[in-house]
């Protein structure tokens, strides 16, 4: 009897046991609702952004290295709300080839993401939203007071995400953002910038 009870048992663990690894191997990356992502991102702003003091007077901004992460929250397995926020990067700022001025800017960027293979390994997608540019710490050598202003503008999104299971991937992403910042030096404005990054991000991404 004793040994009945002991075989049953042992069964009935073991079925159990099954039952677990059955579910954990059909488990997918969508039966998770939230995924986080931490990247290293390079931030490259247009390469003809504007002039300003005068029209023969050309500006450009250097790219700069930052650490941006996201948080996603899938409301189907195919479209996800996303939100973008990162340390804020420093960009040199040169006028006719002299680095004059530098800034910092804080730039979320919140999208909605369509998933096209939200159930395979592979999972490419694209996202389109509205971003917010905060520029502040704006500095010009010369010692005048310099100030950029806000900007508000549309983005946009491409990136692929590796799902090698269904809580973990590596992922890499390209977004575009519309940036336009009026200029002012001692209170007088004294031109426009165009700013429009694209940003190249790789990513480590966590489901949950």
């Amino acid at each position: 009897m004793g040994n009945d009870m002991n075989d049953k048992l042992s069964f009935s663990l073991f079925a159990i046991l099954l039952s677990t690894v059955a579910l954990s191997s059909n488990a997918h990356s969508a039966d998770y609702k939230w995924k986080i992502r931490g990247a290293i991102s390079n931030i490259d702003p247009t390469s003809s952004p504007g002039s300003i003091f005068n029209q023969t007077a050309p500006v450009t901004i250097d790219d700069a290295w930052g650490v941006t992460g996201t948080i996603s929250y899938f409301y189907t397995p195919n479209i996800a709300f996303d939100v973008l926020v990162g340390l804020p990067p420093e960009h040199k700022i040169n006028v006719a080839g002299n680095e004059v001025a530098k800034t910092k800017h804080l730039p979320p960027i919140f999208s909605v993401q369509y998933h096209f293979l939200p159930n395979e390994k592979l999972q490419p997608y694209v996202g389109l939203g509205l971003n917010y540019t905060y520029f502040f710490n704006d500095r010009l050598y010369s010692g005048d007071k310099f100030d950029l202003s806000d900007s508000f503008g549309w983005a946009g999104q491409i990136g692929v995400d590796y799902q090698f299971n269904p809580q973990w991937s590596v992922g890499a992403d390209i977004r575009y953002a519309d940036i336009k910042t009026d200029v002012k030096v001692n209170g007088e404005k004294v031109g426009s910038v165009d700013v429009d990054p694209t940003v190249y991000s790789l990513n480590i991404g966590y489901r949950f």
